[in-house]
């Protein structure tokens, strides 16, 4: 696995730094300062070294000299806040591979590292990187080993002990509770209390008082003092999910307290001071709100100090079969049934299926499959993919004559007549086909050989 050294005295920048090269794949150490760094390079060798200029005892051109002098092959990058053209052509001459100013876009280092490693001639990793990581079925009570669930655990285990406020961006279903769980867990609070908060499932009028609580006598019906979610979850986490739904008035309240952590009880004039670890999740697209006036812009910077983006199950499919294999254990043991798998055809439904629900429909459908099987595995005609028949399902039912039909020729006749749609809007490509079918490329390239249908 490439090993990136990144050096800045500025933590915030170090810590940024840190999670995206993980994310990427990269094994990442860090240092404060140049003497630091120093010491780490004269124990472990390093491929790349990404170091700020401007730093207290040792700037940025003093260690990279430094560097060179140690470890000649050591790749440099220096990013500094003081853009100079004398500067670059020092660093340069000093054997820098590259300058690159603060205000860089990510998208922009991570090119300059990737051409930075492929001119040295290492080239990451990729079944490495699941190895080291940890190819696993799961994390926490989250499942699946696709890449991109790989990379989320490894990031959750990097940001789950810092102080820092997550924001969980995802779909509904996506599994966004679980993965606020995972880093409760996996941090220094995990045996203080993880206490949920649903934005948009407590109604607004009792929404503060949940939050925050009362003292007695504050509002008719105050027969006594309660405390609020927060001082519940006292050294612990507090999970606040879907928090776009959070009404203004709410959203300056709760200002206060991930900036100050203290707050006052409805009625009350004493403030309380709770120490609790903020972790958000939404569906929606809050930086949108924030420019529609919806969302205040301070409180959004401050929640999405660390965004995870948690990817829909249509961008993992190939954890399906696993979250199916787990689904149908669950429930086939809460059934007391002895299901113990699910057909190869009925699986391939599955992973042609979109899923606009996301793993909570699949759980939803393995549920519904499980308690209607008869036998000790789900068939197709047990797995319902909708509930609701659409108007064409309706007419070849009225229409189904006395005599029957051959459903597995109909079925045949149909699918041809799909592939050969897709096959026509696409100008033969099957690579396009296979996209718009929302099937794999080799399932397409399946059935064309099976039923026949040639492409140009």
């Amino acid at each position: 696995m490439v090993k990136i050294l990144v050096v800045d005295d500025d933590q915030g920048m170090r810590e940024l730094l840190e999670i995206m090269l993980t994310e990427e794949g990269y094994k990442v150490s860090t240092a404060g300062d140049g003497g630091k760094a120093l010491a780490r390079c004269r124990k472990e060798n390093f491929d790349l070294i990404i170091t700020d200029l401007k730093m207290p005892k040792m700037d940025g051109i003093a260690f990279l000299r430094e560097v060179k002098d140690l470890s000649p092959e050591t790749t440099v990058i220096l990013i500094t806040a003081y853009a100079c053209g004398d500067t670059a052509v020092t660093a340069m001459n000093e054997g820098a591979y590259d300058y690159i100013e603060k205000d860089f876009a990510i998208e922009d280092l991570k090119t300059i590292i990737r051409n930075a490693l492929t001119k040295k001639g290492v080239k990451r990793d990729d079944a490495l990187f699941l190895k080291e990581v940890g190819q696993t079925a799961g994390f926490g009570k989250m499942i699946g080993n696709s890449r991109e669930m790989v990379k989320l655990y490894a990031t959750i285990k990097k940001v789950a002990d810092t102080p820092a406020n997550v924001l969980i961006l995802g779909e509904s279903g996506t599994g966004k509770e679980l993965v606020a769980r995972a880093i409760h867990e996996n941090s220094s609070r995990r045996q203080m209390p993880f206490v949920v908060i649903n934005c948009g499932g407590i109604p607004e009028n009792l929404l503060e008082s949940e939050l925050f609580g009362y003292i007695k006598g504050s509002f008719t019906g105050a027969y006594t003092d309660k405390a609020g979610l927060f001082e519940a979850a006292r050294g612990g986490s507090v999970f606040l999910d879907e928090i776009g739904e959070l009404p203004p008035l709410l959203q300056v309240k709760l200002l206060r307290v991930v900036q100050e952590k203290t707050f006052r009880r409805i009625g009350d004039a004493e403030d309380i001071h709770v120490d609790v670890r903020i972790i958000s999740a939404t569906n929606k697209n809050l930086a949108d709100n924030v420019k529609s006036g919806l969302f205040r812009e301070d409180l959004y910077y401050r929640l999405n100090v660390i965004p995870l983006h948690l990817p829909p199950l249509r961008e993992r499919k190939e954890d399906i079969p696993t979250l199916t294999k787990h689904f149908i254990e669950k429930y086939s043991h809460e059934f007391e049934k002895e299901i113990k798998t699910i057909s190869a055809y009925a699986l391939e439904l599955l992973m042609q299926y979109p899923f606009p629900g996301n793993i909570r429909e699949l759980e939803n459908i393995i549920e519904r499959s499980v308690a209607l099987e008869t036998s000790n595995i789900i068939l197709p005609e047990n797995l319902i993919l909708s509930q609701e028949v659409s108007k064409k399902e309706r007419d070849v039912l009225s229409e189904l004559p006395d005599t029957g039909i051959d459903l597995n020729e109909e079925l045949e006749k149909f699918e041809k007549t799909l592939i050969e749609k897709a096959m026509l809007k696409a100008q033969g490509s099957k690579t396009r086909a296979s996209q718009l079918l929302k099937i794999s490329y080799d399932s397409l390239h399946y059935r064309t050989e099976k039923l026949g249908i040639g492409s140009r």
